[in-house]
């Protein structure tokens, strides 16, 4: 045993990881990709993708407790998917297409099977995104995390023309808000679900709740988050898409004016999409009211896009030949004074 594996870090480890990853990350090459995984810095041909005045849009972000919850039931093939669809989704806001993501993952003991597990997610999500998976690093940090933690974060890169970037100053009075619906919680708001439901509450992740309609809680609690590359992409190249609201932490509230200028306002109806039950579930459960489901919580809505009104039929149209459920759930109008940036009705 080396010195350095006295001291608890095993490089063989990495080197079997890098070993057991090949097959996942060859999976997700796309036009543009140089070189392979294991080089000191992951290569892009930017010259391979046919922009002519290209804006590059980054975006980076981990998955936050959530990991907790994957930690507690042992289930790590799923949050990679997690990780770049909170990065990949904030990159479709600004009508960007992925092009590669990097991963890092941080971890008291190299486990080069789990890790693989959690790499494994990382390329399904790149899949789901047509982006490559073109590199990443793995820290063994044993006096930083117990042997069995480990943390998740990543860093994405997409492409737009200059003319096609998506920005506040294109919404505008009567564009249609449609919605798009998420798969679950997405990766947002576990604090207080922990504290709801583990600390309030002892519910352990096998229990099956009536109210969540058959599935364990650990179930809905780790469905991954949902990425809307395939169905939203081809609206933005087409021109279909004044704006996109990307729904993670601070749900609608926070997150829908985003999109669109000040002199604006975004009319939302109560009751125009169904609220998916697990957020019904932690509001009875956790005493919560409407305004802290809307400032916490996606409450079954993921995205949000604003479209012209006399585009709205051919969005439809093409939303349903993709099989991606919508909601017609707004509109913009002029905001009236003294009044704020949303209202939901």
């Amino acid at each position: 045993m080396s010195r350095y594996q006295e001291a608890g870090v095993d490089v063989n480890a990495g080197y079997e990881l890098v070993r057991k990853i090949k097959k996942d990350v060859a999976q997700t090459s796309r036009t543009g990709v140089m070189g392979e995984i294991g080089s000191f810095g992951g290569l892009f041909d930017l010259s391979a993708i046919n922009v002519k005045q290209p804006v590059l849009v980054s975006g980076t972000d981990g998955v936050g407790t959530k990991l907790m919850i994957a930690q507690k039931a042992e289930k790590h093939d799923s949050i990679g998917i997690d990780c770049v669809a909170m990065c990949v989704n904030d990159i479709l806001a600004q009508g960007a297409q992925p092009l590669f993501f990097l991963d890092y993952i941080a971890t008291g003991h190299n486990d080069p099977a789990k890790i693989a597990e959690i790499v494994h997610g990382v390329a399904e999500g790149c899949k789901q995104s047509q982006a490559s998976l073109i590199g990443g690093e793995t820290a063994e940090m044993p006096d930083m995390y117990a042997p069995d933690e480990y943390d998740l974060a990543g860093f994405a890169v997409g492409i737009v023309e200059k003319e096609a970037l998506l920005t506040p100053s294109m919404p505008q009075a009567r564009d249609v808000l449609i919605g798009l619906p998420s798969s679950g919680l997405h990766s947002n708001g576990f604090s207080l679900v922990r504290k709801i439901c583990f600390k309030d509450n002892a519910f352990a992740l096998d229990d099956e709740p009536k109210q969540l309609q058959g599935k364990s809680l650990g179930d809905i609690l780790l469905e991954p988050t949902k990425i809307y590359v395939k169905s939203v992409l081809p609206l933005v190249k087409k021109g279909l898409v004044h704006g996109i609201s990307h729904v993670t932490g601070g749900g609608l509230v926070e997150n829908l004016p985003r999109m669109f200028e000040d002199k604006f306002q975004a009319v939302i109806r109560s009751g125009s999409w169904p609220v998916l039950p697990i957020f019904e579930y932690l509001a009875e459960l956790g005493n919560l009211n409407r305004k802290d489901c809307l400032e916490t919580f996606n409450m079954g809505l993921g995205m949000v896009l604003a479209i012209k009104p006399e585009k709205l039929d051919e969005v439809k149209a093409l939303l349903t030949a993709e099989k991606e459920p919508f909601y017609q759930i707004g509109k913009l109008v002029e905001r009236p004074e003294n009044e704020g940036k949303i209202k939901i009705k």
